[in-house]
């Protein structure tokens, strides 16, 4: 099933500003929150895409990449933080208030799921750890699985810990500062936490102050076919982790690198292929094999074929990130002039020099140059 337009789920234009972006989120979290829609299964899902919808367009990079490539762009290991679809780790209702709680301003007082109130224990998110993956055009082409090597840090076996003693388990604290309006309350994260609500208790020999330790894992990345030079996909959950028990792991960012092709050039969705026949082959015609993405096949050149010559074979290039369709594989033709040559064969050059038969006769469908160019890329 086609997944709802993050704009319609928020209620919002494309030209929306991110003032109006936060807004038509709030409207739509407080209305959906599940505080005020015990036990109601419609209601929660409503929330959690309105939450997707959000981290996607509250990020001007995530909203640039969903408005060029739509979800397409998120899917197979790219996902935007994987609320049920995305990214394919899964997103429960405390990951959602851990990194939108203050979104709900007072109106739930920043509580979790289903208790309301101040009883939320601190979620600190481990770092993200980015890396760049090497692709060809036949990868770009099919999509494909990669699977890499990758350190992270993660929390010791056998290290403990304990509720902070200096926030409670928050992982804030409040100050109170006088000023000429009165006792003003603000809140900063826990200095001996760091926000994460806990401290080490005990930890392992070999781990650092933490209580972490690097560990090296094969992360499986789901690359889709259509994928340009510089598109950067999320694993997510697969970065560093983060100190204390109710800590969530960090993301894997994947930076794209397209290797560039022996024989065939890119633009877009079309692959561009110059093809050198001999001047035997161009007058009297030849079968020749070429190399695509998808395996070699075989054209046939007429007799009479001219020098600049494009043969379009539909379908042999790129398909869409988004689907909508695959390019072409645009075949330039060269005729290939002898540099050296014979007696004989300077003799019978020599002798039709003057035939009419060599010389140049062009008609209305002997495109210039110019023209060629135009209609390759119209």
């Amino acid at each position: 099933m086609a997944k709802q337009d993050f704009y319609e789920i928020l209620g919002i234009s494309k030209g929306a500003t991110a003032t109006e972006i936060k807004k038509a989120y709030r409207k739509k979290a407080i209305k959906y929150h599940p505080d005020k829609n015990p036990g109601d299964k419609t209601a929660e899902e409503n929330f959690k895409k309105a939450a997707e919808a959000y981290e996607i367009l509250s990020d001007d990079n995530k909203r640039a990449r969903y408005d060029q490539y739509g979800h397409a762009g998120f899917e197979n290991g790219g996902g935007a933080g994987g609320f049920g679809g995305f990214g394919g780790g899964g997103m429960n209702m405390e990951d959602i208030f851990s990194q939108f709680g203050d979104i709900f301003g007072g109106g739930f007082g920043g509580g979790g799921f289903g208790g309301g109130g101040n009883s939320r224990t601190a979620r600190v998110k481990g770092s993200n750890l980015r890396i760049k993956v090497k692709v060809t055009l036949e990868d770009i082409a099919n999509g494909i699985e990669k699977k890499v090597k990758v350190r992270r840090k993660v929390k010791a076996e056998g290290v403990t810990f304990k509720t902070c003693t200096t926030c409670n388990g928050q992982g804030q604290v409040m100050r109170v500062t006088n000023t000429i309006l009165g006792r003003m309350q603000t809140s900063a994260t826990c200095p001996t936490c760091q926000g994460a609500g806990q401290t080490i208790d005990s930890r392992p020999k070999g781990s650092d102050i933490s209580g972490m330790v690097q560990k090296e894992e094969t992360v499986s990345i789901k690359i889709p076919a259509g994928v340009t030079d510089g598109v950067q996909l999320k694993v997510t959950g697969k970065g560093n982790e983060a100190p204390g028990s109710n800590s969530i792991s960090g993301d894997l960012i994947v930076l794209i690198e397209e290797v560039q092709h022996e024989k065939l050039s890119r633009e877009g969705m079309n692959l561009h292929y110059d093809l050198y026949v001999n001047f035997s082959e161009a007058v009297l015609g030849a079968s020749k094999e070429i190399e695509t993405v998808t395996g070699k096949v075989k054209i046939k050149i007429e007799s009479g074929t001219q020098s600049g010559k494009i043969l379009r074979l539909r379908g042999k290039g790129l398909p869409s990130i988004e689907r909508y369709g695959t390019g072409d594989l645009l075949v330039h033709i060269n005729i290939w002039t002898p540099q050296q040559i014979n007696k004989d064969q300077k003799s019978f050059f020599e002798k039709n020099a003057d035939n009419e038969n060599f010389t140049p006769n062009p008609s209305k469908s002997d495109k210039s140059f110019f023209e060629k160019v135009k209609d390759m890329f119209s």
